[in-house]
């Protein structure tokens, strides 16, 4: 898999576009197995963006991978935390996998599992 790709995001998003960029999305995660999407320039959040990323999301997954965001506004990151939907986020740890830099550890005398 090549390094993963990067695709900027422009706002406003019209209906029509959604469906070239699910196609982008699709193919680059087919390839790179992680899109990130650059949101910065999406302008202020609301119910069309989080269409837009459930479906690049959804698109990503049909493509073998996931979408990653970039430059998130704190609105966005609220909304889509109300309705659900979680997407990582860079910079922040993958759900289930330890910090940069922890080490779990055993110490003895603990049960094994």
């Amino acid at each position: 898999m090549d390094p993963e790709s990067v695709l900027v995001l422009h706002g406003p998003v019209t209906r029509d576009e959604v469906a070239g960029l699910c196609d982008v999305v699709r193919g680059l995660a087919h390839s790179s197995g992680v899109v990130v999407c650059d949101v910065g320039g999406l302008g202020p959040p609301g119910l069309a963006h989080v269409e837009l990323l459930a479906r690049l999301e959804l698109a990503a997954r049909r493509g073998g991978g996931r979408i990653r965001l970039r430059d998130p506004d704190p609105a966005l990151r609220a909304l889509l935390g109300l309705v659900g939907l979680r997407l990582q986020v860079e910079g922040e740890v993958e759900e289930g996998e330890p910090a940069g830099g922890v080490e779990e550890a055993v110490e003895t005398g603990d049960a094994a599992p």
